[in-house]
């Protein structure tokens, strides 16, 4: 008769997988800091009169640059799947510098819960930065 293990049971996450599911954990984040953001005093009322927050009045342009900018992190959900290695390895590379760059600049002088998670978004984008850049190679035989 043989002892039952401790050891738990685990496989091995393709790097694919592990960077999709930040991209997602990441837009989480946007959603629920946008949307704890209407709870500021004044977010509302500055909405029905046309105006976007520090973006100023509310335009077609302003919306669809927000809406590209918010775009691009839940595509990348699916492509960090589907593309090719070399292409998905870059392009996570320079989209997470770009959003760890846009979280860092736009939360000084933030409320503490936008704050708090923005440094979640920074380590998520910073993730998504190393595991690409750390991407395996395949072994030459």
């Amino acid at each position: 008769m043989t002892e039952p293990s401790t050891a738990l049971d685990d496989i091995k996450v393709h790097v694919k997988v592990k960077i999709s599911a930040l991209w997602a954990s990441l837009m989480f984040c946007y959603i629920y800091g946008d949307y704890f953001g209407l709870y500021k005093p004044g977010t509302l009322q500055d909405m029905l009169t046309g105006k976007m927050g520090p973006l100023g009045p509310t335009t077609q342009g302003i919306l669809l640059g927000t809406s590209a900018m918010m775009a691009i992190p839940s595509v990348m959900v699916f492509l960090s799947l589907v593309l090719r290695p070399s292409l998905n390895r870059w392009l996570n590379i320079i989209l997470g510098s770009v959003y760890t760059a846009i979280m860092l600049v736009t939360m000084p002088g933030e409320w503490t819960y936008y704050i708090f998670l923005g440094v979640i978004e920074v380590i998520l984008t910073i993730l998504v930065v190393w595991f690409a850049w750390k991407w395996p190679r395949l072994n030459a035989t």
